[in-house]
């Protein structure tokens, strides 16, 4: 059985996903900082990482998580330091954060492609967005699962770009966490 590969996106009322967690270079980093999860989005945060088998991303996410992840402790940064990490990326030569692998050679898509095929279970990718776009592009997104801020950003990276080919997805799930974000978890339509 092929692996599911689930996006995970933090995004804005206008569908900016850039520096939720306060990466430099953007004007509003950290913006989702601002909000209050509540107990149950922390609950679902956790529940979707303990979901994963695998994370799946690209170079600048990767960066970012290790400059981040290694440090910390507890159950969600030890689930994240554990687990496989397949890195897209052309130009990453040496991951020094344990369990990745680089797939860096030749088309990504086709490499993805093959992953999905031979890996055993859920692919996660958080963030990442011209991975992201890739994929979507591709069709090779079995979920997308959001988490809607009550904020509208007015500049930076949408989390779905223009694609090809429109895609049609059903709602599994939707409730409201902390501070009015909405949870949304979407399938791929059948």
């Amino acid at each position: 059985m092929p692996a599911e590969i689930v996006v995970t996106e933090f995004m804005s009322l206008d569908g900016v996903m850039e520096a939720p967690g306060g990466e430099p270079g953007f004007k509003y980093p950290g913006w989702t900082f601002e909000f209050e999860r509540g107990e149950d989005g922390n609950q679902f945060k956790l529940d979707e990482t303990h979901e994963a088998d695998a994370l799946l991303i690209g170079r600048r996410t990767y960066e970012s998580f290790a400059g981040a992840w290694p440090e910390r402790d507890g159950e969600f940064a030890d689930k994240f330091n554990a687990m496989p990490k397949f890195v897209v990326s052309t130009t990453l030569k040496d991951p020094a954060w344990n369990n990745t692998t680089v797939l860096g050679s030749g088309d990504a898509t086709a490499q993805v492609r093959e992953l999905k095929q031979e890996f055993d279970g859920q692919l996660q990718v958080p963030g990442s967005h011209r991975l992201v776009q890739e994929l979507i592009a591709a069709d090779l997104v079995d979920q997308v699962n959001l988490m809607v801020f009550p904020v509208i950003l007015g500049t930076g990276k949408k989390a779905f770009e223009e694609t090809p080919d429109r895609r049609r997805l059903e709602l599994k799930e939707s409730k409201v966490v902390g501070e009015g974000i909405a949870v949304l978890i979407y399938r791929r339509a059948r």
